[in-house]
């Protein structure tokens, strides 16, 4: 292991760029939902159900929205998309403070549908801005950015709440996501590399890559998430049950130093691992969590095994989307990739709250553990048969019925934004299983 992958990715032209900007960008979005949430609880005094289904409306929204914005970007540009986006996130912060509960349950699913493509956009830069054979530690790093965001925006947001209120906080919320994404509108990275540019123009059907296997790998990827937000939530819930639950904020803090520790020792490795492995240690080292007893020291102890995988199994559902993908469908695939992640996240939490309240903390994590081996051994023979590791196809010209109709009225919008088609081009040659996912 050296470090010396990092240093030579980070020297590219651009990317140091993109991974800051993309690190505070996302700090903000990510704090829009734990604001949503105290607002419906602090403010207008409903209950959590109530904030509940702001969230889920949230949730659903992006979604239904990440692939949309995606597949528009492969089409019209990053520009173009951000100028909407970003619009849209304008006027729904401007007025949520004052919205009553119904008609914000109502915004928050289109500002959802609409949202600000921070997380699938950054990938998709760093898949244009560093070649194939050194994407692994960019993708690592952006792991870990990642984890970082997700340390910052929760603290921020319940500390800016307290202090002021949950009004003013919404307001500065959305300052954040606009002033997101006018620096990515003013950084306007690339999303394809320069040799992908200047590739005939061409459409990529989704026959040509939407099949079984990558299936699978977005199978892999909400499994990913579910056993993340299962395991969340579980960790407080016995925490709370054992009476230490003054340690929860440490516990997860150092959780996720673990998984910026693993994302770090991994982009730094000479070889790859296959994404669906980590899924299914990441999931097996889970279900004896539930065995510690004792101090929330011993709970900091068991949680390394499966902590350190957490980033590297993110970075190489990523890595391998980027390279199963053709360039010119790479933005809708980037977009499917965080649908699957939203649906993990969906999932994670009622499942593991139903086994909390019926059975409790210790099964909760057995439970969680076993569900996301389980989906793990139903895609091996998904990932093995459809040939994980084949080239991705070629760009070929596709016919008007293979194209995407569901998107005309956004798409109307965003090519009135202003913007040049950019081109599709050829695939770039995937790894072999051995070295690739």
């Amino acid at each position: 292991m050296t470090i010396e992958p990092y240093r030579k990715i980070l020297g590219l032209p651009g990317v140091r760029a993109l991974m800051l900007v993309g690190l505070v960008a996302r700090v903000p979005v990510i704090a829009a939902g734990i604001v949503l949430t105290l607002h419906v609880v602090n403010t207008m005094h409903l209950g959590y159900a109530q904030a509940g289904l702001v969230g889920t409306a949230s949730t659903l929204g992006s979604a239904i929205g990440s692939p949309l914005a995606g597949r528009l970007l492969d089409r019209h540009g990053l520009r173009p998309v951000l100028i909407v986006t970003t619009a849209a996130q304008a006027l729904f912060w401007s007025i949520a403070p004052q919205l009553d509960y119904h008609t914000l349950l109502v915004g928050a699913l289109v500002a959802g549908v609409l949202g600000l493509p921070v997380f699938s956009l950054v990938r998709q830069c760093i898949a244009a801005l560093i070649p194939a054979d050194q994407r692994r530690p960019g993708f690592a790093l952006d792991s870990m950015a990642v984890e970082l965001s997700y340390m910052l925006a929760p603290a921020a947001a319940v500390a800016a709440v307290t202090a002021f209120g949950s009004r003013p906080t919404m307001y500065a919320v959305g300052i954040g996501v606009v002033g997101a994404g006018l620096a990515l509108i003013a950084l306007n990275p690339p999303t394809r590399s320069a040799a992908e540019q200047a590739a005939p123009e061409a459409a990529v059907p989704r026959r040509q890559w939407l099949r079984p296997r990558l299936f699978a790998l977005l199978s892999i990827t909400a499994v990913l998430t579910f056993v993340l937000t299962a395991t969340d939530l579980t960790l407080i819930a016995s925490l709370k049950g054992s009476g230490q639950e003054t340690w929860i904020g440490l516990v997860i803090a150092v959780w996720c130093g673990y998984s910026l520790i693993g994302g770090f020792v991994y982009g730094a490795l000479h070889r790859s691992i296959s994404p669906l492995l980590l899924a299914g240690l990441m999931s097996a080292l889970t279900i004896p969590l539930g065995l510690v007893g004792g101090g929330w020291w011993w709970l900091l102890l068991a949680l390394i095994p499966a902590g350190v995988l957490c980033a590297p199994s993110l970075s190489a559902t990523i890595d391998t989307m980027s390279q199963w993908v053709p360039a010119g469908a790479r933005g809708e695939a980037m977009g499917l990739h965080g649908t699957a992640l939203t649906v993990g996240v969906a999932a994670g939490a009622p499942f593991a709250g139903t086994i909390i309240d019926a059975y409790g903390p210790a099964w909760a994590f057995a439970a969680t553990g076993t569900a996301g081996l389980i989906l793990a051994l139903i895609a091996l023979p998904f990932w093995r048969l459809a040939g994980a590791g084949s080239r991705p196809a070629e760009a070929v010209p596709a016919t008007p019925a293979e194209d995407w109709d569901g998107a005309l009225i956004a798409e109307a919008a965003i090519a009135g934004a202003g913007s040049t088609i950019p081109t599709a081009d050829a695939a770039d040659p995937a790894r072999t299983p051995a070295a690739h996912r």
